[in-house]
């Protein structure tokens, strides 16, 4: 225990010099991030930095600890190869966040470098075991296993955007895992871990807000990587995913967050790589909470993660499903209170009906096109895109082409106003459409009358001349 006990204290010392030490070097060197008042609200110039601290103060801890005459000497020494091994995966995933915080990576780059150091640390034993030992496990477990490290590693990434969120966070992560190694008398584990908690402690001195120093990506994937890995660490004797529950709740914060972020990025037709103000920390500061209320609400929800983690690992899996629905249903509950419009969207799309009618207009868009494009008489022509008008609920439909004009009226009521397009057909030709304004949205309006244009300037074979346009344009109108 003093040997435990120690190495975090020296790590907590040394990350509370090297901190302000490395911070300024780079405060002169110039090398700072720069607020820009949307996504970095910072009010000066700060160095992203921190994960250098951080990393130098992990390893010196290591390093002096070796120094000292332990009785648990033989033990150290027995996973020291381990270790070294685990700390070159880690050492990658710093580099490769270092290079992006100085030059720059590409988001594709990043993951290559994240992945690389997740496929060494599984070479080097830290490994996800999922079923019965079998030599075709390597299937599934080698992807699940890299899948879960260079998840945790973004995971923490995409949280470090407020001062002492990320550090805190990891904060708590970590002393969950090394209380769960201490019941567990885990000693290669509790030794990896303490450090690391030390660090975080003394980091947080000068990142909480107001923060003189930020973690970084370099600071940000490595802590991320980190507890990803000890998280495998932790459930390495589980054979199954329930059994993972401890470690994953442990970190279940983060990954909430950038499962979230997938998701919303998703549904908005955007590139997950997308940064945007749609993170649980934006959402809280947008609702009216400061900077500092904000890490110490997020300090309280890792709390109770934390609590309901180290349950689930004293009960082992007897209780674990309902830690895990239980966790669930708060968080959704939590989500929902937060405002996203992404899944009110998504909610009122199956609730009131509008999710069926999207599909019941794109499957009527479909069929209409097909039979306005099988016409081969302008009379046929003319009838397909009025009964399809009348589908639409459209009030009337009025074509001028080659001097004549052609117009039916399928609604006769003029007690409510409408709004009407015109789509110009060139030489003065042109087809309008009418619709009421109270009248329900349809989806696919455009694609209606996109449909009609490009049938009526194809030349068809039979009816009146006219001439294709190269250009068009439409005019909405109120009536």
């Amino acid at each position: 225990m003093y040997l435990i006990l120690t190495s975090g204290l020296i790590a907590f010392l040394l990350s509370l010099v090297l901190t302000p030490v490395i911070r300024d070097i780079f405060r002169k060197l110039g090398i700072v991030d720069h607020p820009d008042t949307i996504r970095k609200l910072h009010t000066h110039p700060i160095p992203r930095v921190g994960g250098i601290a951080i990393a130098l103060s992990y390893l010196l801890a290591f390093g002096v600890v070796l120094l000292f005459p332990f009785n648990y000497a033989a033990e150290v020494d027995a996973f020291t190869p381990s270790v070294i091994k685990l700390f070159c995966a880690a050492a990658i995933v710093f580099a490769t966040g270092l290079f992006d915080d100085l030059v720059g990576f590409h988001p594709w780059q990043k993951l290559a470098g994240q992945a690389w150091a997740a496929v060494l640390g599984y070479l080097g034993g830290v490994q996800m075991h999922i079923g019965a030992s079998h030599p075709w496990n390597v299937l599934w477990n080698l992807p699940l296993s890299i899948l879960w490290m260079v998840g945790c590693a973004n995971a923490f990434n995409l949280i470090d955007g407020l001062d002492g969120l990320a550090a805190g966070v990891g904060l708590f992560a970590t002393l969950t895992t090394l209380v769960a190694a201490l019941i567990d008398h885990n000693l290669q584990l509790a030794l990896v871990t303490m450090p690391l908690a030390g660090c975080l402690a003394g980091f947080l001195r000068y990142n909480f807000n107001p923060a003189s120093v930020f973690l970084g990506d370099c600071g940000s994937l490595l802590v991320g990587f980190l507890l990803g890995c000890y998280g495998l660490i932790w459930g390495e004797n589980s054979v199954t995913l329930l059994g993972l529950t401890a470690p994953l709740l442990a970190v279940s914060i983060p990954v909430l967050d950038v499962t979230l972020a997938i998701f919303r990025r998703f549904l908005r037709n955007k590139s997950i790589f997308e940064a945007d103000r749609g993170h649980i920390h934006h959402m809280l500061l947008a609702r009216g909470l400061t900077v500092r209320s904000t890490a110490l609400l997020m300090y309280g929800v890792c709390g109770i993660a934390a609590a309901a983690s180290l349950i689930a690992h004293a009960f082992h899996n007897q209780m674990s499903g309902l830690v895990v629905l239980l966790f669930c249903v708060s968080a959704w509950i939590g989500i929902q209170h937060l405002g996203y419009t992404e899944f009110a969207t998504v909610r009122q799309l199956f609730s009131k009906g509008s999710f069926r009618r999207i599909i019941d207009t794109a499957s009527t868009l479909q069929e209409f096109e097909k039979a306005l494009l099988a016409t081969t008489t302008f009379e046929e022509m003319w009838k397909v895109i009025i009964e399809t008008a009348r589908i639409f609920d459209f009030r009337a439909v009025r074509l001028s082409l080659a001097g004549e004009v052609f117009e039916e009226v399928l609604e006769t009521s003029t007690s409510a106003s409408s709004w009407e397009v015109r789509l110009p057909l060139g030489d003065g030709d042109y087809i309008n459409f009418k619709r009421s304004i109270k009248s329900e949205s349809i989806p696919y309006i455009s694609s209606f009358v996109r449909i009609v244009h490009h049938k009526l300037t194809m030349n068809p074979s039979s009816g009146p001349a006219y001439s294709p346009v190269l250009e068009t344009t439409a005019v909405v109108s109120p009536r």
